[in-house]
């Protein structure tokens, strides 16, 4: 509850003028509730007058809740790059068969890195596109909007997390029995994993080294 400052008034007296250095810090709170604090008043003027004893209004800020800021996990390229250096050794031996597949994944995952986003709002992890942050559609596997809130994560975990290739999570928001969810990490996984467990939980096995 937050309230203003109306309560200052039967506090402060009428015949004090120099209070404009109290005034602004004042102004600049909110408070749910008022504390009644003694003051000098010859803190607050300039007249060499005797000092007289009175109370302010103090606000203050108490149990407010703090936003939390969006969080976006920088681009990692590593994955993919290591697929197409992949690719051209398997080229260099001259097998072919193996190569195009690597390399195509691998081309994929370098598309994939430069245009999805993971964006961790306040209260939901959602896939985003492209730098202005594009809306990405309905999910191509499980139907729905690319969006999770954290309240309906089950269990989450990064794997291989020396260098990490999946993340992993199961939510029950798709589905009341749960949906499993795999994306490959093409994004920062030290920022991936620090925000996942502020905002989903601690993760029992995949603490990046």
């Amino acid at each position: 509850m937050e309230s203003a400052l109306l309560c200052a008034s039967r506090f402060v007296p009428s015949t004090i003028k120099h209070y404009s250095e109290v005034g602004a810090f004042g102004r600049n709170f909110h408070t749910s509730f008022c504390v009644q604090v003694p003051y000098s008043n010859s803190l607050l003027s300039r007249n060499t007058g005797t000092a007289r004893r009175s109370r302010i209004v103090i606000a203050s800020v108490v149990g407010r809740k703090v936003k939390k800021e969006t969080i976006i996990p920088d681009p990692d390229y590593r994955i993919p790059v290591v697929l197409l250096g992949m690719a051209g050794a398997l080229v260099y031996v001259d097998n072919l068969s193996a190569a195009v597949p690597v390399g195509l994944l691998g081309l994929l995952l370098l598309v994939q890195t430069t245009r999805v986003r993971f964006v961790f709002d306040e209260e939901a992890l959602e896939v985003k596109i492209g730098d202005q942050l594009q809306e990405s559609g309905p999910n191509a596997f499980v139907g729905g909007k690319n969006r999770w809130k954290y309240s309906t994560f089950v269990n989450w975990e990064l794997w291989w997390p020396n260098f990490p290739i999946l993340v992993y999570f199961k939510e029950k928001q798709t589905k009341p029995e749960g949906q499993v969810h795999f994306f490959p990490i093409i994004f920062n996984g030290k920022q991936l994993y620090d925000v996942m467990v502020e905002r989903c939980g601690s993760s029992k096995t995949s603490a990046p080294k």
